[in-house]
C-alpha cells in the first residue's frame, strides 16, 4: 500500500455522478492532511472526479492506470 493511504475505496462499475458523491462523502470521512486511493473504471471519472476536487480545494496526487479499464485516484484531503 502507498505510504500515508489509509484507505482504499471500491467504485467500480459507478457511473457519475455517483462517483463524485461518494468519493465526496469517503473524503468527509478522513482528516485534513490524510490520503484515499479509490479505484474506478468509469472513464468520465477520470476526467470529472479530479476537476470537481480542485474546486473543493482537495488534492489530487496521482492518477494511475491499473488496466485498459480500471485506474485509482489517489486523494489527500
Amino acid at each position: 500500500m502507498e505510504k500515508n493511504i489509509i484507505k482504499v475505496i471500491d467504485m467500480l462499475d459507478e457511473v457519475c455522478p455517483m462517483t463524485f458523491v461518494k468519493t465526496k462523502l469517503a473524503i468527509e470521512k478522513i482528516n485534513q492532511g490524510e490520503r484515499i486511493k479509490i479505484i474506478y473504471n468509469s472513464q468520465e471519472a477520470k476526467t470529472n472526479v479530479p476537476k470537481s476536487l480542485d474546486e473543493l480545494n482537495h488534492k489530487v496526487i496521482s492518477i494511475n492506470d491499473i488496466n485498459k479499464k480500471q485506474f485509482y485516484i489517489i486523494i489527500e484531503k
